[in-house]
Formats: structure tokens, C-alpha cells, sequence
């Protein structure tokens, strides 16, 4: 749903549409449709980027696409693919998962309630079944030419312990089949869940357990780091405590476009946040080092939050942070032998260091 988010309803939405006048941005979106078996055709037209056009296509992608097409000057199209509430097992082929020893057993598994279906209940084209959508919405568009995919989904997925882990996993599979289908290993950029919920453990009415978004995280930054030309947009610190669906996507589509354009465009330029590489143990202190640490610093000034740490008991304390060059020093009074630290694993926690480029860490932890 966050990828479905028109224009019209993101910050400031009807001010961005009414500026939306890019003749050389074309706009294409596939028809919400599961079906039992891949499909050839859909429908849906290519329309050139107008305030009137723009309004209902997704804004992460149009934000994306035109950070794109101001710094490089070229003509870019955007095919929008998107169904809120849906979860990635129902994105990734058959084929796919048949292949793949862990996820077989997911073919005939039903993940939501049926909603918003186009066919009879029960079979792989409900929107909740493995495959479904990847039958009516991807298979369509093979084999068309793509210069790369951006990704924003997982809350779905993290609605149960397995399956926030297991994405870590099942996500590698579902784009090495997209690759193998198209035939091309295209660009796969992710954006990392946005904060949400209130400070804690979360309101008592709030359906969605929270609490596993911090693994579904983290399974999203392994894919990043593991799978061959993939990135991460962190999106910690742009969340809606409120919301789950916050309207900042211009910043979502910013931080996609710093990656192609680092990675896939080679502009020297920085494009992702300060990434945890390794943990030393110094006595009292973890000794915590980053990439993309120059300029290692607390957003805004003051000290260094989102730290907590433990020791052999297993219970995290608040902890004091230090930057020391591209390093972190964390340490707390009430841990003298520490053996974990956590940063920013929470739904929605407090956190703030960045780099100098202003773009923030994401959560991550050592151990388990």
C-alpha cells in the first residue's frame, strides 16, 4: 500500500500534482488482478505526466522517477505494479517458489483474508495466495525491457515471527525469478519500513505486532547487503507514529534515486546512510564501526540516541553513545560486561545518527 499511495493524498499532494507538467515522464499502471496462472496481457495505457494524470500514480515511484529525470536530463517511464495488503509470497512466481526446498510448501497457503479478489476464492488468484498477484501483475510485463525495480512492502509480512525472518530469504527468491522471467539483472532498491506506532511497546489496539517490524527490518538490510545489485533506502526517521502509511514519499523517492544514481549512473555522490560493519568488545564498551560514516554524527546536534546494549541476561539497558570518527562507543553503568547491542529496534524508536550527507542509520543489532 505504501507503493499504491497516489500523488494526490502524499505531503502536499495537490501542490506537487499541480507542478507535475513532464512531458518526457510516462506513467503506466497495471490493472489489481490475481489470477491462477501467469497471464500474458493486461490492461492499462502508457500517459504522459500531467497534473491530471500524475494524481493517481504512485507517488514513491513518481518522486523516484523524477529525481531521476531533473538530475539526468533523459526521458523516464514508470510502470506502477502495486496492491496494498498484500504479502511477497503473493508477488513471486510459482516456478519460483517450487524451486526453492523452504518456500514449495507455501503453493496453496493463504496469507490474508480474501479481499478485493477478481476470481473465485480458494485458488492461487485470490490476492492472498502465494503467486496470485505475481500471475495477474508481473508475468503481464514480461518480457519488457526495465532498467531497474524499486520495492516498498514487508508489513504484510511481518505479521507473524516465521515470516518476518524468513523474508530475508523468500525476497532473494522472488527477484532471482523476476530476473530469470525478464531475463536481465535489473536494479532491486528496497525501502526499509518507515517508523510507526507510538514510543514503546505500541497502542494495545494497534493490529499489527510491531514488535516483529524490527526483524522484518533487518531482513531487508540482508537482502540489500547479500543480493547481487540491490540497495536500501532507510526509513527510520520519516515515519508516522499515526500513520502506516506516512506521506513524506518524497523523501522515499530521494533516497531511491541517490542509489541508481550512484550505483547504476556512477555519480560521485553519497547514497546511503551510516551502515554497521563490525563489533569489538573494550572492557566495558562495544566498539561499533560503519561504512558511509563520513561525517558520523547525532541529527541535529546533542547526544547520540537509539543505543541500547546487554549483558549474559539478555535485558537491554539504555545506553550512552560516543562517535569517535567512523566509530560508536557504547557502554552503559548498568552493563560492566557487555555482550550485545541493539540500535533502533523498535517500531518506532528514537534514534538519530546520520552521516554527513544527512541520511540516517538503520536499525540493526549484533548477536541475537
Amino acid at each position: 500500500s505504501n507503493m499504491e499511495i497516489p500523488v494526490r493524498t502524499a505531503l502536499n499532494g495537490e501542490a506537487e500534482a499541480a507542478q507535475a507538467d513532464f512531458p518526457q515522464i510516462r506513467l503506466f499502471q497495471v490493472p489489481k488482478v490475481a489470477k491462477d496462472t501467469p497471464q500474458s496481457e493486461c490492461g492499462g495505457d502508457w500517459q504522459v505526466c500531467t497534473p491530471v494524470t500524475v494524481k493517481g500514480f504512485s507517488a514513491a515511484g513518481y518522486f523516484f522517477g523524477r529525481e531521476l529525470h531533473t538530475t539526468l536530463h533523459v526521458p523516464i517511464g514508470l510502470i506502477k505494479s502495486a496492491w496494498g495488503a498484500t504479502g511477497a509470497e503473493a508477488w513471486t512466481s510459482e516456478a519460483a517458489l517450487k524451486a526453492s526446498e523452504e518456500f514449495k510448501p507455501l503453493i496453496g497457503a493463504r496469507f490474508e483474508p480474501k479481499r478485493e479478489a477478481t476470481n473465485n476464492a480458494g485458488g492461487i488468484g485470490d490476492k492472498g495466495m502465494p503467486a496470485g498477484i505475481y500471475n495477474g501483475m508481473i508475468a503481464p510485463l514480461v518480457p519488457y525491457a526495465l532498467r531497474g525495480t524499486i520495492w516498498y512492502q514487508g508489513e504484510n509480512n511481518a505479521n507473524d515471527p516465521r515470516r518476518a525472518e524468513a523474508y530475508r530469504r523468500l525476497l532473494p527468491v522472488m527477484v532471482n525469478g523476476w530476473r530469470q522471467d525478464f531475463d536481465q539483472e535489473f536494479p532491486f532498491y528496497i525501502v526499509q519500513l518507515a517508523s510507526y506506532a507510538k514510543r514503546g511497546d505500541g497502542p494495545t489496539t494497534n493490529p499489527w505486532p510491531v514488535s516483529l517490524w524490527s526483524v522484518l527490518r533487518e531482513s531487508q538490510a540482508q537482502v540489500a547487503a547479500n543480493l547481487l545489485k540491490s540497495g536500501l533506502a532507510v526509513a527510520i526517521d520519516i515515519g508516522d507514529p499515526e500513520n502506516i502509511h506516512p506521506k513524506n514519499k518524497q523523501e522515499v523517492g530521494r533516497r531511491l534515486a541517490l542509489i541508481a544514481l550512484a550505483n547504476e549512473y556512477r555519480q560521485n555522490i553519497e547514497w546511503s546512510g551510516p551502515v554497521f560493519s563490525k563489533a569489538q568488545i573494550e572492557g566495558t564498551n562495544i566498539v561499533l564501526s560503519f561504512t558511509h560514516a563520513n561525517g558520523l554524527a547525532a541529527k541535529g546536534g546533542g547526544a547520540v540516541t537509539g543505543f541500547t546494549i546487554t549483558g549474559d541476561d539478555g535485558l537491554f539497558q539504555p545506553a550512552d553513545a560516543v562517535i569517535q570518527g567512523a566509530t560508536v562507543r557504547v557502554s552503559s553503568a548498568r552493563v560492566p560486561k557487555p555482550v550485545a547491542v541493539r540500535y533502533a529496534w523498535a517500531g518506532n524508536p528514537a534514534c538519530n545518527l546520520v552521516n554527513a550527507a544527512g541520511l540516517p542509520a538503520g536499525p540493526f543489532r549484533t548477536g541475537k
